[in-house]
């Protein structure tokens, strides 16, 4: 019987046996691969620690030319994966896209939280943490304000701090920061609001770090289980392919436990509550108005992000008090952002012109 004039999704015997013929000799060049690739490492650039308190170390970036801005850019990333994600690899780093344009790079390293880390609240992380590195940061280059910019969930900590000091933050930038947590888009957040936190939190403690992995994993359950692992076969011949894609994996599965009290918290107030827009957060005794950051914002959203949607990001237009708000719409994912191609063109430099010309 032939298949070969059925129609377009016919496949020929003698099509079949080819594509056998190049699995195969994928597969053959992939043993050798594999026996050759190296242990792989993350973060491109140099750094030293320059404060610390408790787990959480403050780096300060060392580029290969000394900076010329003269306010620092302070980088708060999200608790749940290690911040290397900016500096993953010398041909996908905004970090190293900021420094060869002049930026003075910080960024606050959130460490791996262990059992007497289980009653830290928000606000350690917002006052304590994020603002004592602030504080550093103005002393020591004899400031009153700094630059900030903010990611993920850091980028919420960022808006909270924000509007809490509004007087020691000089340019805000949120990246792929959720505002309005009740999108309709929200799969994430539709899970969240239905959860009993209280009864999570206590029967747990601290958040494990497989048990968060395999939520986010499972919002795309077939791209992150099955095809990724499949697209891997077509570049086991490429050593420097399967490194760089040993280097995400490495990445995805490096995640801290998350603070009992502090996740609590950051559930019921934003995902359930969708306090940037209800209003309601509070960090310690103090209340989140965003209405009160009035210094200029630049928020940068992905049009494909499957955690933070555009329109969650979006919201925030509608709530912070500047006149000088920006927004950057990129195209690509959550990740994408960082380590695209794409991303190394247009993030780092849309960044330096906006701080530039503030």
């Amino acid at each position: 019987m032939s298949l070969g004039n059925q129609g377009p999704l016919d496949i020929s015997p003698e099509a079949l046996a080819d594509e056998a013929l190049k699995m195969q000799q994928k597969l053959g060049a992939g043993l050798n691969t594999l026996r050759e690739v190296d242990d792989v490492e993350y973060g491109a650039t140099k750094k030293e620690a320059v404060w610390s308190d408790g787990k959480v170390v403050l780096y300060r970036y060392r580029g290969e030319q000394a900076p010329t801005a003269k306010v620092p850019l302070l980088i708060s990333y999200a608790l749940v994966n290690r911040p290397y994600m900016v500096d993953l690899q010398s041909d996908r780093s905004i970090v190293r896209g900021l420094l060869a344009r002049g930026e003075d790079v910080y960024i606050i390293d959130w460490g791996y939280p262990d059992r007497s880390d289980r009653y830290l609240t928000l606000e350690d992380y917002v006052e304590r943490f994020l603002g004592g590195a602030v504080d550093y940061l103005r002393r020591e280059h004899g400031l009153d304000a700094i630059n900030l910019l903010g990611i993920c969930q850091g980028g919420a900590f960022s808006l909270c701090y924000s509007s809490l000091h509004p007087e020691k933050i000089r340019n805000l930038i949120t990246m792929v920061t959720p505002v309005d947590f009740h999108t309709d888009d929200n799969m994430l957040s539709s899970w969240t609001r239905a959860m009993d936190v209280d009864l999570f939190v206590d029967t747990l403690g601290n958040v494990p770090a497989d048990l968060m992995n395999w939520c986010y994993l499972t919002l795309k359950p077939a791209r992150l289980f099955v095809q990724k692992y499949v697209g891997l076969v077509d570049i086991l011949d490429d050593k420097k392919a399967v490194e760089d894609f040993l280097r995400m994996e490495k990445w995805i599965f490096d995640s801290p436990d998350q603070a009992g009290e502090a996740f609590r918290q950051f559930v019921k107030q934003f995902y359930q509550a969708n306090g940037f827009i209800n209003g309601g957060i509070t960090i310690g005794d103090r209340e989140v108005h965003l209405g009160m950051v009035e210094m200029p914002v630049l928020n940068i959203f992905a049009e494909q992000d499957h955690l933070v949607p555009p329109g969650a990001s979006k919201a925030l237009r509608n709530v912070v008090g500047t006149k000088d708000y920006t927004e950057l719409s990129f195209k690509g994912g959550h990740i994408g952002i960082y380590v695209s191609g794409r991303a190394q063109k247009e993030v780092p430099q849309t960044i330096h012109d906006w701080l530039l010309a503030r």
